[in-house]
């Protein structure tokens, strides 16, 4: 059997340094990298593409719902979380996530973990989850905002548009982003994680429709589910197998698939 290429994720020291001894006692498991915070494991994760990721969730600067947020989906790995997070999110990620296991850690409890992502593997089910973990993720935001309002949010529209701008609800706020303003987009099934100004937004709106709003001599596709603004673009590192790496101005780094490679050399040539 071949080993989970996995990537573990935590920003507490002995945390890590003990989920890695647990991990080493497992054949199934190949730790391949390991990150201290959030913008670490999403760069790490868009060069080695992981096949499994144990994630803290409560971590400083980008947690771990904003690190799913921020892969691209063509490099999401299988998700198991670290957490002691509230009942009601463990509640929504048990159906979307491969699993959830809660500090401090049981080695009995990753053992079930680490079977969980073995045998979706083995049964070929391991297609991106981004999709309904970003919709897990929304659900708990309308639970919380409905909880403290309440009132039922769930058939509220989560966006709309003007003439240049896309307006957002969340948690009852109608946030205005300007076209401009958006970095990046990636596609998650129903939803859009639409990464402007150092924010991320998600938005029920199709590719589709959000491309046929954008201005297309500033947002190309890199790939079948992501849009980058090029004004944001500050260097591109060819990969081996053919495709490429963008770095943008704010830190982050996309993965260009092969299929548009050529709209990349075009643009800058």
């Amino acid at each position: 059997m071949s080993k989970l290429k996995t990537i573990i994720v935590d920003d507490e020291p002995l945390a890590l340094n003990y989920l890695r001894s647990m991990l080493a006692d497992f054949d199934a498991v190949d730790i391949v990298a390991e990150c201290r915070n959030g913008r670490e494991a999403v760069l790490t994760a868009s060069q080695i593409n992981p096949e499994l990721m144990f994630l803290d969730i409560q971590m400083p600067g980008m947690n771990g719902f904003e690190v799913i947020k921020a892969l691209q989906s063509d490099v999401m790995p299988m998700v198991i979380f670290v957490t002691a997070f509230d009942q009601y999110a463990l509640d929504a990620f048990d159906l979307h996530a491969v699993d959830y296991v809660l500090k401090p850690l049981d080695p009995e409890r990753v053992a079930r973990a680490v079977q969980r992502a073995v045998d979706r593997l083995n049964h070929n089910q391991v297609e991106s989850y981004k999709a309904p973990l970003i919709g897990a993720i929304g659900a708990i935001a309308d639970r919380a905002s409905a909880g403290a309002s309440g009132q039922d949010l769930s058939h509220e529209p989560a966006s709309e548009s003007i003439k240049g701008k896309l307006l957002v609800r969340d948690s009852g706020v109608v946030k205005v982003i300007p076209f401009d303003d958006i970095d990046w987009v990636d596609a998650a099934g129903d939803y859009m994680c639409v990464h402007a100004l150092g924010e991320t937004h998600i938005i029920r709106i199709t590719l589709g429709e959000l491309m046929e709003k954008l201005d297309d001599k500033l947002f190309i596709r890199i790939h079948r589910s992501t849009i980058v603004n090029v004004q944001r673009v500050v260097s591109i590192t060819p990969l081996p197998k053919g495709g490429s790496l963008l770095e943008l101005s704010a830190g982050e780094t996309l993965k260009v698939s092969r299929n548009y490679r050529e709209s990349i050399r075009n643009l800058f040539r």
